[in-house]
């Protein structure tokens, strides 16, 4: 009998402890897509500090370019090379040439984008900001 208790008692502690665990660890934050410049894409007719103010970029959201393959780019720079729309040197050149670029928001970092062929400096840059996700617990009754 008393074997009988331990083998039903443990199973029932592990279900105990495994619902306290579900309780306490947060819930997972899903991923934004951002379409930069939203309607108007990734073009010269878009404030891009107006457009990221107030927005918060996540781990593990992206970014989608959406532009004229013909005449723009989009290049990951550092800072300094965003400030003076240098397009020499990017980290990374996401253009595919396809027009519809997808950047993967996967550091927590921030995030320095120009066109290059004289674009950048008619305003076409932006700065994004990536944080960590502030999870939420978990609304289990």
């Amino acid at each position: 009998m008393e074997g009988l208790r331990r083998s039903i008692g443990w199973p029932a502690a592990a279900l105990v402890l495994t619902c306290a665990v579900l309780v306490l660890v947060p819930t997972e934050v899903s991923a934004t897509r951002f379409i930069v410049g939203a309607n108007n894409g990734w073009s010269s007719n878009v404030n891009y500090v107006i457009w990221a103010k107030g927005k918060h970029f996540y781990l593990g959201d992206w970014l989608f370019f959406v532009y004229d393959r013909h005449k723009m780019s989009v290049l990951e720079v550092n800072k300094r090379d965003y400030k003076n729309c240098n397009s020499n040197h990017p980290l990374h050149n996401w253009t595919t040439g396809a027009g519809r670029d997808v950047v993967p928001l996967n550091v927590t970092k921030t995030y320095y984008f120009i066109s290059g062929k004289g674009f950048c400096r008619r305003g076409m840059k932006v700065t994004i900001r990536v944080e960590k996700p502030q999870p939420r617990p978990s609304s289990l009754p």
